[in-house]
C-alpha cells in the first residue's frame, strides 16, 4: 500500500466536519462545553490561506473560529495541530498555490517548531516579511504579535 502524500492528505476529509458530544467531566471543565468539532485538514488550510502578507493569527484563534462556524464548543486540539501540520507539509510538497502555514503561530505567538524546516525556517519567513523574533529560553515568539492579527470575517 503507497503512502499518502500531504495533499492527498489534505483534501481527504473522510466524514468531517462532525461534532461530537463529550461525557469526560474533566474535559467539559477545561473547554467549557460537551460539543466538541473536528474540522478536515482542508478547513484549516482554507483559513490559512486567508491571512495576508505581514498579517498573523494564531491557532487558537483559527480553532475557536472553526467552532464558532460549526455551532461547537471548541475543537479537537488534537487533529487541530495535526491538520495545520498537513496544510504546511502540503504547500511545501506543492511548490505552487502556497499556504502561507508560517504567519499561523502557536498561543501567545510562538513559532511552530514542527512546521517544515523548523524554526529556522518560519523564522526566516517571518523576518521577511518584517516582523521580530525573540527567544525566550528555548522557545522563539513574535514580538507584539497582537499588533499584527489578522481577523477573519464569515
Amino acid at each position: 500500500m503507497t503512502k499518502k502524500s500531504f495533499n492527498e492528505k489534505l483534501h481527504d476529509s473522510k466524514d468531517m466536519p462532525k461534532v461530537i458530544e463529550i461525557t469526560d467531566p474533566k474535559t467539559i471543565s477545561m473547554y467549557r462545553g460537551t460539543k466538541m468539532l473536528i474540522a478536515p485538514p482542508i478547513a484549516y488550510d482554507e483559513i490559512m490561506r486567508r491571512v495576508p502578507y505581514g498579517k498573523l493569527i494564531t491557532a487558537d484563534y483559527v480553532r475557536n473560529y472553526l467552532a464558532r462556524k460549526h455551532n461547537a464548543d471548541f475543537t479537537c486540539p488534537l487533529t487541530a495541530g495535526i491538520f495545520m501540520n498537513i496544510a504546511a507539509r502540503a504547500s511545501v510538497e506543492r511548490k505552487i498555490d502556497e499556504t502561507p502555514y508560517w504567519r499561523t503561530l502557536k498561543k501567545d505567538g510562538e513559532l511552530n517548531e514542527k512546521y517544515p524546516d523548523g524554526i529556522d525556517n518560519q523564522r526566516m519567513l517571518l523576518e521577511m516579511e518584517g516582523h521580530t523574533i525573540i527567544q525566550k529560553g528555548k522557545r522563539y515568539f513574535v514580538k507584539d504579535y497582537e499588533k499584527n492579527l489578522f481577523v477573519l470575517e464569515d
